[in-house]
C-alpha cells in the first residue's frame, strides 16, 4: 500500500465517522496491516449505513466500533499474523452492532463502572468504546484504593486486573472481600489470560467472566449492565 492510498483510506474512515477518530491509529493500522483493513473498512461502511436512520444512536455506535477494533489492534494476540488481527477488529465492530440495542445504550448512558488497574493506560481504547455509549468510569490504581472509593459509591459493575504488585491474585482479593461485605456488583476480570481454568475459577469465585479479548469484555460489561436495569 502507497502512503498516498492509505490517506484516502484514512480519508474514507474519516468521512465514515464524520468525526477525524483517532488518526494517528488509523495511519499506524493502515501501515501496519495494508490490504487486510479494506475489507474492515467496508465493514464498517456497512455497520454505519445499517444505523443510517438513528443518527445519534448510530454515531454512538460507530464511535464504539472505532473504539473496539482499536483496541483489538492494541492487543493483537500473540503471533498472530497482521491478517488474523484485522479480522478481529472487523469481529469486534460487529460484536458492537449486535449487542448494543437502543435499551443497552439507554442502560450505558446511566451506568458508573468502576475499573481497578496499577496500568490505566493499558485499557484506553476499551474504555473509549463503552463510554461511546455514556458510560462513566472511576479508575482506581490498587486494591485499597478501589475499596476506598466504594465505601462512599457505589457502582453499576466492576472491571478488574488480575496482579497488582504484590499481590499477584490482587483480582480475587478484591472479588472476595467484596463477597465477604455482601457486595454483589458484577465483576469482571481483564487479565493477560482467558485460559479454561483462569475462566472456571474466576466464575467459581462468583466474577462475571474473565477474558483478556477487547470484544469479550465490551459484551460483558454491556451484558452485566442490562441485568441490572
Amino acid at each position: 500500500m502507497t502512503f498516498d492510498n492509505g490517506l484516502k483510506l484514512l480519508d474514507a474512515v474519516t468521512r465514515l465517522f464524520g468525526v477525524l477518530v483517532w488518526p494517528v491509529v488509523v495511519v499506524f493500522v493502515l501501515v501496519r496491516f495494508g490490504s487486510a483493513i479494506r475489507e474492515l473498512i467496508e465493514n464498517l461502511g456497512e455497520f454505519s449505513l445499517k444505523f443510517a436512520g438513528f443518527e445519534a444512536s448510530g454515531k454512538k455506535l460507530a464511535e464504539a466500533a472505532a473504539a473496539l477494533s482499536a483496541a483489538v489492534i492494541s492487543h493483537p494476540e500473540a503471533g498472530a499474523a497482521p491478517e488474523a488481527t484485522a479480522r478481529d477488529a472487523r469481529a469486534a465492530a460487529h460484536v458492537v452492532a449486535e449487542i448494543a440495542t437502543p435499551r443497552m445504550i439507554r442502560r450505558a448512558g446511566r451506568a458508573t463502572v468502576l475499573w481497578v488497574d496499577d496500568h490505566p493506560s493499558n485499557n484506553v481504547h476499551e474504555r473509549e468504546s463503552l463510554e461511546a455509549l455514556g458510560v462513566t468510569f472511576v479508575l482506581a490504581a490498587s486494591t485499597d484504593e478501589a475499596l476506598q472509593k466504594l465505601k462512599y459509591q457505589s457502582f453499576d459493575a466492576i472491571i478488574s486486573d488480575m496482579a497488582r504488585p504484590p499481590d499477584s491474585e490482587a483480582g480475587y482479593t478484591l472479588l472476595d472481600t467484596l463477597h465477604k461485605s455482601g457486595d454483589q456488583t458484577p465483576f469482571i476480570i481483564y487479565a493477560g489470560s482467558r485460559s479454561p481454568a483462569h475462566r472456571a475459577e474466576a466464575m467459581r469465585r462468583g466474577a462475571v467472566g474473565c477474558t483478556n479479548r477487547p470484544s469479550e469484555l465490551f459484551e460483558m460489561v454491556l451484558t452485566a449492565l442490562g441485568r441490572g436495569s
